[in-house]
């Protein structure tokens, strides 16, 4: 297998359905509580890599009246996030379709930025900080949290099925991205010339009937899709072979007694200078 294959900076995972209900279920006060504290009514905020929008509406709810913009690569994200700010009556908010590393805002503009799970899929991470700063005021707060690939588990049996998860942050790196980021980003943020680093970790966990249901459902629609399996195997990071046996493992996992799963994610807070 190759242990360095090339970047070439798509979105590994994609916007199919059962990525969508994964979304769905992150929310402000779930997802960006570390963040929360900062927050003060009438201030203007950026959700760069905003999605369908769950988590920015949250955050509209907490500057109001301040404005939040949320800007997404995606246009169909674009559309799900501007039904959810209307459903909500959010009217402070204003979303975009756009490239991070190329944002459509003057200098000194924001209050606060803030990203969930956006920096681990950026190739160019100092890029893309650097216009997150140019666009923030002296004083303005950046809040990032971002996956920890290794410190990610599904439990009872990891042992026996990390080779899957393996491949999975492989394919990440492949495509560009950078699987242990929540790891890297106070350095990432030292680099890119941020001050007061705060950095803290959490985890997103599925202990819950329910939530195991739903992981073991959301890794199998999307792990096993045809062009995810495509992709392992032309980067020759996995074989058809192990796809089979890793599906057949996950459903095993699924009936184990005390069967659990956990992301987990670093999290960090800066200012510009």
């Amino acid at each position: 297998m190759s242990e360095n294959p090339s970047p070439t900076a798509s979105y590994t995972m994609g916007y199919s359905e059962e990525f969508q209900q994964l979304l769905a279920q992150r929310s402000c006060e779930t997802h960006a509580a570390y963040l929360l504290p900062h927050l003060r009514s009438g201030q203007r905020l950026l959700d760069f890599g905003c999605g369908p929008g769950n988590i920015t509406v949250g955050l509209a709810r907490a500057v109001e009246p301040g404005e939040v913009h949320g800007i997404d690569m995606e246009a169909s994200q674009i559309e799900l996030a501007q039904a959810a700010a209307q459903a909500g009556g959010h009217s402070n908010t204003t979303f975009h379709v756009g490239d991070i590393t190329d944002l459509p805002f003057e200098d000194n503009f924001f209050d606060v930025a803030h990203c969930h799970a956006v920096l681990m899929h950026v190739p160019d991470t100092q890029g893309a900080l650097a216009e997150v700063k140019r666009v923030l005021k002296p004083g303005g707060i950046i809040a990032s949290r971002e996956l920890i690939g290794n410190s990610s588990f599904m439990e009872p049996g990891f042992e026996a099925r990390g080779d899957a998860w393996t491949t999975f942050m492989r394919l990440l790196q492949a495509n560009g991205g950078h699987p242990q980021m929540g790891w890297q980003l106070k350095k990432a943020l030292l680099d890119a010339g941020f001050t007061g680093i705060h950095a803290s970790g959490s985890f997103d966990y599925f202990d819950t009937h329910d939530e195991v249901a739903f992981l073991h459902r959301f890794v199998k629609d999307w792990f096993f899709l045809p062009h995810v399996i495509g992709a392992a195997t032309s980067f020759g990071l996995a074989t058809q072979e192990q796809f089979e046996q890793w599906s057949n493992d996950l459903d095993q996992w699924l009936e184990e007694t005390g069967a659990i799963g956990a992301l987990a994610f670093g999290e960090a807070t800066a200012t510009k200078p």
